[in-house]
């Protein structure tokens, strides 16, 4: 049976999954994203996870029609990898020579929310639809846009990076790809902590912080903070986190305003 492999590369989790042109899962497989041991590490994750789920479902290798991969970015889509990353401290990290080594099939790469946006157009919630925005708030803030019919990409495969649009013009905090102001410098999962931090030492709220649910979570420390356990303690009632989740929001509302101005979806 023909099937195709689709990969998940976040800056978190990578996902492998097998499945039909009709968009039936066959089989899915994951772990967490190896970033420690060079760029080149990564493609070997990769290349050893799709073999794993081949042999652990009895898919033939033969039957494979090709790979897709959805990944973190800036995309360079003339070397078919990821470039500069904002969530990774290298320069380039090959992903599609490795693939169509290992695997002799063809191997498209784009980044994750454009991947996103492709699943939804076709197979989910944008089916039928000319003008689609899928926009992602997890290790990073991305978007992948359909506008006219047409898959946004840009020159070089960015037109979507909307997780640096400006919403603090007084750029108080930088951002992974070193500029400052970014939305996702502040609303992230990964940057969260940066913000609550910065609105408790400029605004003088550690008394406050002392009697938050986030002191324990974070073992006394602002540099314990996580993003979840804002989110929990704002489920809890409690009021710095209350507060603190209620700017967030305000934040991801301008970056998304921005994203139906900018490029006026149906959805």
């Amino acid at each position: 049976m023909e099937y195709g492999i689709a990969v998940d590369l976040g800056a978190t989790n990578v996902r492998v999954v097998a499945g039909t042109r009709d968009g039936r899962f066959l089989a899915r497989i994951s772990e967490r994203t190896n970033l420690l041991e060079g760029a080149d590490a990564i493609s070997r994750q990769l290349i050893a996870l799709i073999k794993r789920l081949i042999a652990e479902t009895g898919l033939e290798q033969r039957d494979m029609a090709g790979i897709g991969v959805g990944a973190f970015g800036p995309q360079d889509p003339v070397r078919g990898g990821i470039v500069n990353p904002a969530n990774a401290p290298y320069d380039f990290i090959p992903v599609r020579g490795p693939l169509e080594e290992a695997f002799h099939v063809p191997v498209e790469v784009h980044n994750d929310c454009v991947a996103a946006v492709i699943g939804e157009k076709f197979y989910g919630a944008g089916r039928g639809l000319d003008n689609v925005v899928y926009i992602t708030i997890s290790t990073g803030i991305g978007a992948g846009v359909y506008v006219d019919g047409r898959l946004l990409l840009g020159k070089d495969g960015n037109a979507h990076e909307i997780g640096h649009i400006v919403v603090d013009y007084e750029r108080r905090l930088v951002c992974g790809c070193g500029k400052r102001g970014h939305w996702e410098a502040y609303c992230s999962g990964k940057n969260i902590p940066n913000y609550v931090k910065l609105i408790v030492e400029s605004e003088d709220r550690f008394d406050e912080f002392k009697r938050s649910r986030l002191w324990e979570a974070s073992g006394g420390s602002l540099d314990g903070v996580t993003a979840k356990a804002v989110y929990d303690g704002a489920k809890a009632g409690d009021e710095l986190c209350i507060d603190l989740v209620e700017r967030i929001g305000l934040l991801n509302a301008m970056g998304v305003a921005s994203a139906i101005n900018v490029y006026d979806p149906e959805l």
